[in-house]
């Protein structure tokens, strides 16, 4: 879920990160908690990201990180702190982890023990933007609208399983079409936005600039749509 390399430089020294993970400091083993750190770690994005795409990354990780290590409830805190931590109320952030008996031993989110010692890792692109993320003009939430292929391929079937009804439905679609393409044809044949919708198959996000044919998709296989219950689109 990383794959953002860079150098950030903060009050305590640099910050190595790799796949979109700050390693912790030196310390020896034996370094106390300590308080969140009141900063915003800045770094850039192996491939610049608009909004949408950092949005869906974010809800991609706090989605499926329960389901791999550490108890649900932690994540549920560190997802608070975190969304408070970004918008700089870094008092509220670290209540949050007290409350949940959060350690978190080099001052930042990227690593974090609750009291049993489990360790958990936020990845950096839950953090905060990166410093080189792309503003569409036209206030969408991917460019992959304005880039269709004129040509449609051959004509498929997708099985799809909108997560508000849990019930099955078909869509046709062709085989060049983007995913971004496929939720616009979803809108107008459910009334779903395209906004609203996240594409998973195999566990895995289907990005809008997806190809469906790239997506290697298998005959009568269920492709999981994620519907936001949000009432507005993203500014």
């Amino acid at each position: 879920m990383g794959g953002c390399i860079g150098i950030t430089r903060t009050r305590s020294g640099p910050i190595e990160e790799s796949s979109g993970t700050v390693s912790r400091p030196n310390s020896g083993g034996l370094r106390k908690n300590q308080s969140l750190c009141h900063e915003t770690i800045r770094w850039k994005s192996d491939v610049p990201l608009t909004e949408g795409q950092l949005r869906s990354k974010r809800d991609e990780f706090w989605d499926t990180a329960p389901a791999f290590e550490g108890r649900k409830e932690i994540w549920d805190a560190l997802r608070a702190a975190a969304v408070a931590a970004e918008a700089m109320d870094f008092q509220l952030a670290q209540a949050i982890l007290d409350g949940a008996s959060v350690s978190v031993p080099n001052g930042y989110l990227t690593e974090c023990y609750d009291e049993w010692g489990t360790r958990y890792q936020v990845p950096i692109y839950c953090l905060s933007a990166p410093i080189n993320m792309v503003k569409e003009a036209s206030g969408r939430d991917s460019p992959a609208d304005c880039s269709e292929p004129v040509e449609a391929g051959s004509e498929m079937a997708l099985r799809l399983r909108l997560s508000t009804t849990c019930k099955d439905l078909v869509l046709s679609v062709g085989s060049k079409h983007t995913i971004a393409h496929c939720k616009a044809k979803l809108h107008a044949q459910e009334a779903v936005e395209a906004w609203r919708q996240r594409w998973f198959y195999g566990g895995k996000l289907l990005g809008d600039r997806l190809l469906v044919e790239e997506a290697k998709i298998t005959a009568g296989y269920v492709i999981q749509v994620i519907v936001s219950t949000d009432p507005h689109p993203p500014s």
